[in-house]
C-alpha cells in the first residue's frame, strides 16, 4: 500500500505532515467510532435482558441492573481480585436459593452489576461481538441469582440465541 503524504506550505514551516484527503482509511465509518459509553452500554444491557426467554425473566423479579466502570476496591478485596480489569459481572444479593426472591423492607436489591471497562478489553482481546458478551455476563450473574449450573447457564444461553435470531 502507497501512503502519500501531503505537505501545505504552513506545514512545511512547522514541520508538519498530514495524509491525504483521499486515502480510503479517511471515509470509512469506523475512524470516527469511540467505545460505548455507560448509557449505550445500559441500552445493550437492556435489550439483551429483554431478549432473554420468558421462563428466566418471569424467574428475575426485582433483580436491578446497574453498571460502572469497574468494581469498586471493597469488591475486589473482598474476592480477592487484583487487577479491576478480571472481573466483568457481579451479582450481588440473596440468591433465589437463599430467599432472594422474597422483597422485604430492610433487605437490599439484589443486583447485577456490568463493568464497561473490564468488558471492553475482554470484547478487544477477542473474536466475540460485543452483545455476545454481554448477553454472557449478564446470563451468567443471573445463573448466580437462580443457584444455577454451568450447565444450567449454557442452556439459557443457547435459548436465548435462538430467541435474538
Amino acid at each position: 500500500m502507497n501512503v502519500r503524504l501531503v505537505r501545505s506550505q504552513s506545514q512545511i514551516a512547522y514541520g508538519e505532515f498530514s495524509l491525504a484527503s483521499q486515502h480510503p482509511y479517511r471515509r470509512t465509518p469506523w475512524t470516527n467510532a469511540k467505545a460505548p459509553d455507560l448509557a449505550t452500554f445500559e441500552a445493550l444491557a437492556s435489550e439483551t435482558f429483554a431478549q432473554l426467554p420468558n421462563e428466566v425473566l418471569m424467574q428475575c423479579g426485582h433483580v436491578q441492573i446497574s453498571l460502572a466502570e469497574y468494581a469498586d476496591d471493597d469488591v475486589l478485596n473482598a474476592l480477592g481480585i487484583e487487577d479491576p480489569s478480571e472481573l466483568l459481572g457481579l451479582f450481588e444479593g440473596s440468591g433465589l436459593a437463599q430467599d432472594g426472591g422474597s422483597n422485604f423492607t430492610g433487605k437490599l436489591p439484589n443486583r447485577i452489576w456490568l463493568f464497561r471497562r473490564p468488558i471492553l478489553d475482554y470484547w478487544a482481546s477477542g473474536e466475540e461481538t460485543l452483545g455476545d458478551i454481554v448477553a454472557h455476563v449478564l446470563i451468567h450473574e443471573i445463573g448466580h441469582h437462580f443457584g444455577l449450573s454451568d450447565e444450567d447457564m449454557e442452556r439459557i444461553e443457547e435459548a436465548a440465541d435462538v430467541q435474538m435470531l
